[in-house]
């Protein structure tokens, strides 16, 4: 604290303690002194367009959110000047925005103008307002800008800039009227805009609004425009100065308190694990509010977790149980479903025993809801076989991190993946997969000089802002993974100390490596040696290296191979057990971490302690007093194949729509008919639903408590924002009312007790509570006892008994190729605006006009050599299938190169071309080693990817948003200089 104690800084005669460079508003917000600041937010640094925030440092008028402490500065906030330098920039702040507050839906007392108005106590302007020669722009799905409340403040310009990186949005100040424009000056429907949102989130005023505010969040503001003009011009009459304008409306704003409910909750899509508040009238989602408080986004937030929501209210959402009667179903109340599915269970168990049953849980439903699923699965029924969708994804991912450091998760936080100075993404579409996670890794490239490596097939947004960009062939990850380790350790460029203190089995493990040569490498990989070299001398050198990984890595043959080669050249080059560095298999839904966390799985109980470890399994038997099954259970992939081998005849689904994302959809859905008993649990009658005997209408997030786990293994409440839909219940509910009618009565009256049981039992989460996580809390695990978690692992050493990790050992044999007939190969992956099948995205009116299906993307060579344009339409056949799409030709593709989103669920579904080929290791479907061939269908026609989509957008990336431009302008002068010049 020496060099702190030294930033002594005087304000207002009053000496307070400053952090070194720490920026001067910052500074007064921590003290008693009032200071306006409407362009400054914590979340964003200083912007310096509004020049409210003016005080006298060392006798000069300064703007303080542009100043950093010094020792010895002395700061004056109450002089004449200065307060007179303050309101000439709230005057010029009100001639561009109009104070109509009551009849404002922004007047939901978090307007930052009517705020600083109201706290200065400004009763007058002394220049009016005056309206812009501009339109409101109505052109996009989600929010609308209105130039005439803009005080081009430049917040929407710097979220969009250097927290979203999106780099749409600028203000161009070359006009006579400077505006806000979407990229070279084009209508936000016509821009690169992706809807993240985050401009509406930071806009202090009612200049950009999501538009299901409009209308809906205040008394008076439901109302033609005409009518709403007229009543705005009878307010600014009937309240002569701001004083009463602003006393009425905080009164209504105060009423509007009382109608819209707002309830923290956490995303249910991508494993980022967002949160944020949901502002709900009624059953309208009226927005999404992310705060600075949010734990994993901040601020941010994509455009399906602040808009997506729709599905919520779908017309399509299931209100009553059905059962099959014949070749149909017939709705019937809850007591006779549940007293139905019970019955064939019991009669099943009895006639075929308790493993000719299996289950499978939901990425999508709550932690305790994975734990009740596999708790049904072993104390009631008796069986392991309880899996979940970590099978089609991530499991690779877990066992090659189990394998070499004892963990299956993320190595830190988002935070560490922000500090690491050279980052690699591999198989990993992050701006599109995990928005907001890639957000953070494009604003530290762009501001402070990380540097962003990307091996992928495709060329997507990340792969064009690289620092380098590899396109090895597909599969052959683990070759130049292990070929770069063994370079490193050849030249001598290994962490030696690191190796000696904290790693087993380097001998071995050395050995294995010697097939792995440079010129071996580059022939499997297409990637020139030299280039390699370069890779694997960049990662010795660089002090911190963080590895983001996802599908494209895992969905192979090999998948657990190159997880553990990734966690192999880690320890190899000591980027575990400190910050900034490690292992990040990025999780694709928003429980998918969690789902295996508790215990969904077929060889572990919650917390990963597996069933064959008696003492694991004895400490569960006492709790639940019965004699537990002790062999691991069959997966998702055995649970199929055991059906067709009439092995199993019974399966729960819950929240998971199999039969249209499993590998080899024909295979599976041919399974599904043969079921003596096939109960699914879901919000809409899916693709699997369609074939079940029982259908079970659940509730979505919104309309439950419970905790969901991201990617960085933090868990975070959400609390219930709707009632349930009448007729659905929560996922818990319905497990517990069908373990009752089966003889157990759990007696749980709220997810936190179930929660309470788990941490009981499970040492991972010992420490884990409802209280601890209360509101915006969070905790990472492993939690101890006393509630201290661990954001970063390792920093003692790894959970092994003797503390340390473990190289392990690979080899390699390709397996995949194409051949003369399937001479294409499918890849698939991600879109930005859809998620997975689409069952909830596509539900959104919004999303939909946007990106109305999938495509199939053609590379520029392959589309010339088959006489292909755009819009064409084509089918592909594999062994397992054929599929069937709209052409897009594209320079994200290569060569012989397919993709197909796999956001769909008609025709062009991707698993109707994937067959039973399997990572050898964790049984996860190998999806993205397709080969095909095409038939063209028709030449040409409409392009799949509208007009209005943000890919056919022009970007215009700058720093921040120049406000030196502003103030170089001959209609500028600092008002701290105009007020020294008029005295």
């Amino acid at each position: 604290m020496l060099e702190r104690d030294h930033t002594v800084v005087t304000i207002n005669e009053k000496e307070y303690l400053a952090d070194p460079g720490q920026n001067l508003v910052e500074l007064l917000n921590t003290t008693d002194e009032n200071v306006p600041q409407i362009c400054y937010n914590e979340s964003l640094g200083p912007i310096e367009t509004c020049d409210t925030c003016i005080v006298q440092v060392n006798g000069e008028l300064v703007r303080a959110c542009g100043t950093k402490v010094e020792a010895g500065m002395k700061v004056q906030t109450k002089l004449p000047h200065v307060h007179k330098a303050q309101k000439e920039s709230l005057d010029r702040i009100l001639e561009n925005h109009e104070l109509y507050c009551t009849v404002c839906d922004y007047n939901n007392g978090s307007c930052e103008i009517h705020n600083t108005m109201a706290e200065f106590g400004l009763e007058h302007q002394s220049r009016p307002f005056e309206p812009k020669p501009y339109n409101r722009d109505e052109s996009g799905s989600f929010y609308r800008y209105d130039p005439d409340q803009c005080i081009l403040c430049g917040r929407c310009v710097e979220v969009c800039q250097d927290i979203e990186v999106n780099e749409t949005l600028t203000i161009d100040w070359e006009r006579q009227e400077p505006r806000v424009i979407w990229d070279n000056d084009v209508p936000i429907d016509q821009s690169s805009c992706v809807n993240c949102g985050q401009c509406a989130t930071v806009c202090p005023c009612n200049a950009i609004m999501e538009k299901g505010m409009e209308g809906e969040a205040g008394f008076l503001t439901d109302q033609q425009p005409g009518i709403l003009r007229s009543m705005i011009e009878l307010t600014k009459k009937a309240e002569t100065g701001y004083g009463p304008l602003f006393a009425v409306s905080d009164t209504e704003a105060e009423m509007r308190e009382e109608r819209i409910k707002k309830t923290k909750t956490v995303c249910t899509y991508c494993g980022v694990g967002c949160s944020f508040d949901v502002w709900t009238k009624d059953r309208k989602v009226l927005k999404v509010e992310p705060s600075a408080e949010s734990p994993a986004n901040g601020i941010s937030t994509c455009v399906k977790g602040k808009f997506g929501w729709d599905y919520v209210n779908s017309e399509d959402r299931l209100t009553k149980p059905l059962i099959r009667r014949g070749d149909s179903f017939e709705e019937v109340e809850w007591n006779e479903a549940i007293a139905y599915v019970a019955e064939r269970i019991k009669e099943i168990k009895a006639e075929k025993g308790a493993d000719d049953l299996g289950f499978i849980s939901s990425s999508k439903a709550t932690n305790e809801e994975s734990y009740l699923m596999q708790k049904l699965s072993r104390q009631v029924i008796g069986t392991n076989n309880v899996d979940n969708c970590s099978r089609y994804c991530q499991s690779p991912a877990t066992k090659g991190l189990f394998r070499t450091v004892g963990h299956g998760g993320d190595s830190g936080s988002i935070d560490d993946i922000a500090k690491a100075d050279l980052v690699i993404t591999i198989g990993s579409n992050t701006a599109e997969s995990h928005p907001v996670l890639a957000s953070r890794i494009k604003r530290s490239q762009k501001l402070f000089g990380q540097k962003l490596y990307v091996f992928d097939l495709r060329k997507y947004e990340m792969a064009t802002r690289a620092d380098r960009f590899y396109q090895p062939n597909s599969g052959t990850d683990l070759v130049w993974l292990s070929a770069i380790t063994k370079y490193i350790l050849d030249q001598g460029l290994e962490d030696k100390t690191f190796l000696d203190e904290w790693v087993n089995g380097f001998d071995e493990y050395r050995e294995s490596l010697e097939p792995f040569t440079m010129d071996y490498a580059s022939d499997l990989t297409g990637i020139p040696k030299e280039e390699l070299m370069e890779v694997a001398e960049e990662i010795a050198s660089s002090e911190r290296v963080a590895i983001c990984w996802a599908m494209g890595v895992t969905q192979h043959t090999r998948g657990s191979d190159t997880s553990t080669a990734i966690s192999n050249l880690l320890l190899v080059t000591g980027n575990y057990m400190k910050p900034g560095c490690g292992a990040y298999p990025l999780r694709g839904h928003n429980n998918v971490q969690g789902c295996s966390d508790f215990g969904s799985m077929p060889n572990f109980f919650p917390g990963y302690e597996k069933t064959e470890d008696d003492e694991v399994r004895k400490r569960y038997e006492q709790a639940w007093g019965v004699d537990l099954p002790k062999e691991p259970g069959k997966d998702n992939h055995q649970m199929i194949e055991a059906i067709h081998d009439d092995n199993l005849s019974a399966m729960y689904v819950m929240g998971e729509d199999t039969g249209i994302v499993d590998a080899n959809i024909n295979y599976v859905t041919a399974a599904f008919e043969k079921l003596d008993l096939f109960i699914v649990q879901d919000l809409f009658l899916t693709k699997t639903a369609e074939y079940a005997d029982v259908v079970l209408p659940a509730s979505p997030s919104l309309e439950k408590e419970g905790t969901f786990t991201n990617t960085e293994r933090r868990i975070q409440r959400l609390y219930k924002s709707l009632d349930p839909l009448p007729g659905s219940k929560p996922d818990w509910e319905i497990l517990q009312l069908i373990a009752k009618e089966l003889g157990h009565d759990w007696g749980y009256e709220h997810p936190g007790e179930i929660m309470e049981e788990a941490a009981s039992l499970t040492p991972l989460f010992a420490g884990v509570s409802y209280e601890r996580l209360e509101g915006y809390k969070s905790l990472q695990w492993p939690v101890a006892e006393d509630g201290t978690d661990e954001p970063l692992l390792f920093l003692d050493g790894f959970p092994f008994d003797d503390k340390k990790a473990k190289l392990f050992p690979l080899d390699y044999e390709l397996e995949y190729k194409t051949t003369e007939k399937y001479d294409l190969h499918v890849n698939n992956g991600r879109i930005l605006e859809h998620f997975h099948e689409g069952n909830m995205t596509y539900k959104s009116e919004g999303i939909t006009r946007k990106t109305p299906s999938a495509w199939i993307e053609v590379s520029e060579k392959l589309a010339k050599e088959r006489d292909l344009n755009e819009g064409a339409t084509v089918k592909l056949y594999s062994d397992a299938g054929e599929a069937e799409g709209v052409v897009t030709i594209t320079d994200r593709v290569r060569g012989k190169e397919l993709y197909i989103p796999l956001n769909d669920n008609g025709k062009s579904a991707i698993n109707f071309l994937t067959d039973n080929s399997v990572d050898k290791d964790s049984n996860t479907p190998a999806y993205k080693e397709i080969a095909v061939y095409m038939e063209v269908v028709k030449k040409e026609g409409k392009s799949p990817i509208p007009p209005n989509n943000h890919r056919r957008g022009n970007p215009v990336p700058q720093i921040s948003v120049q406000v030196q431009k502003k103030w170089e302008r001959n209609d500028y002068e600092f008002p701290g200089n105009q007020v020294n010049k008029n005295g």
